[in-house]
């Protein structure tokens, strides 16, 4: 009877641990998926942050000697200055949208009897038509089964809206963990370069400067978008006479951060609440929207996002579906950041297992460790 070599039971055993180790991982962050999520949010705001806080720490030549902040004073600097913008655009927008919210509030009444209006005039469309009493039933029965299903999603939006409300506390934390982040993000890098094989370090840090490089245009992207997408909607809104422009496109700002579902659900918004005024107003909104959709998409976020996430749009749609089936609407807005980090990520093992960084030397990765910076 035959024994089995030592080195294959060695190798039985690594694969269990290693399967072991990656199951008790995978249960450990599903059990902490909050703190994940809120370390994922820090992490997106230090981003945002990192280009601002640098050029806070630009040296000023003062009485004849160049001087610098220290980037904790440059990081309190620049959280004072974000807050007093955020405070200054909230008094600025603050009472026109309460006072469109207040409107919409008060025309409610107004909106309902246009619905009745238009179901009246939908049953003598019936009429003129002649068409068959049972398919006059189906008709109306798939559009009450539509609007029923309308308004329990909309109350599933207002309960996950509460939901969302009650963790406001936790958002408090953002800033706070992103200090630390911006202030000790050299160390980190440092201590995580160190801790790899020599062989390893040059190219984790040429991973790390694609995963910075990625993040960092990807953010910044989004947020510019976001304010041209609310500006455009606004100001477009506006002017082609559809109700509340200002609310619409503080909506249409926070919606640019959802690929896909965010200006597609503000279509939706926009169309309704222009057709309650004016049917031609609904045509005239998805004319507006379809406009910008493709100058936004085809012209504008290409030059913003430049190094950003190569992805083709069918991997997009699927990230994003995937997200909001695993998280909601927080899976759809990490769905396409992390689908980016998994591709530079792919690409990188791609590399390393052609041989790419075994042309590196011991020395040069012990160099690029101690000089890794922010």
């Amino acid at each position: 009877m035959s024994s089995v070599p030592a080195s294959q039971t060695r190798a039985v055993v690594q694969g269990l641990v290693i399967i072991a180790g990656v199951t008790l991982g995978v249960w450990a962050l599903y059990r902490l998926a909050a703190v994940v999520l809120l370390v994922i949010f820090a992490g997106l705001f230090a981003y945002v942050m990192a280009p601002l806080v640098t050029l806070a720490q630009h040296p000023v030549r003062i009485a004849s000697r160049r001087r610098r902040l220290p980037r904790g004073a440059a990081i309190v600097l620049i959280y004072a200055l974000m807050a007093g913008s955020i405070s200054i655009g909230g008094m600025l927008l603050l009472p026109s949208v309460t006072e469109q919210i207040d409107d919409m509030i008060a025309s409610a009444p107004v909106y309902a009897q246009s619905i009745v209006v238009w179901e009246h005039g939908w049953s003598r469309y019936y009429d003129r038509l002649r068409i068959p009493l049972e398919l006059r039933r189906s008709i109306d029965q798939s559009v009450l089964a539509a609007g029923d299903a309308a308004v329990q999603s909309s109350r599933a939006s207002a309960l996950a809206l509460v939901g969302a409300l009650s963790n406001l506390p936790w958002l408090v934390l953002i800033p706070v963990l992103g200090f630390f982040l911006l202030k000790d993000t050299a160390s980190f890098r440092r201590s995580l370069l160190a801790a790899l094989p020599h062989r390893a370090r040059l190219h984790g840090h040429r991973l790390l400067d694609d995963l910075n490089a990625t993040l960092g245009a990807y953010i910044r992207a989004q947020l510019l978008a976001c304010a041209v997408a609310g500006s455009v909607c606004g100001i477009g809104f506006a002017v082609i006479g559809v109700p509340y422009p200002v609310l619409l496109g503080v909506l249409a700002g926070v919606l640019e951060f959802i690929p896909l579902v965010g200006p597609l659900l503000l279509a939706i918004v926009a169309s309704i609440v222009g057709a309650l005024h004016a049917p031609m107003l609904a045509l005239w909104t998805v004319g507006l929207l379809g406009v910008f959709r493709i100058i936004e998409d085809y012209v504008i976020y290409p030059r913003l996002i430049r190094r950003g996430i190569p992805l083709h749009p069918l991997a997009v749609i699927l990230a994003v579906l995937a997200g909001a089936e695993l998280d909601g609407v927080a899976g759809m807005f990490l769905a396409v950041p992390v689908v980016g980090i998994l591709s530079v990520v792919y690409r990188h093992a791609i590399e390393w297992r052609g041989g790419d960084a075994n042309a590196t030397t011991h020395r040069a990765a012990d160099l690029l460790v101690t000089a890794a910076d922010v």
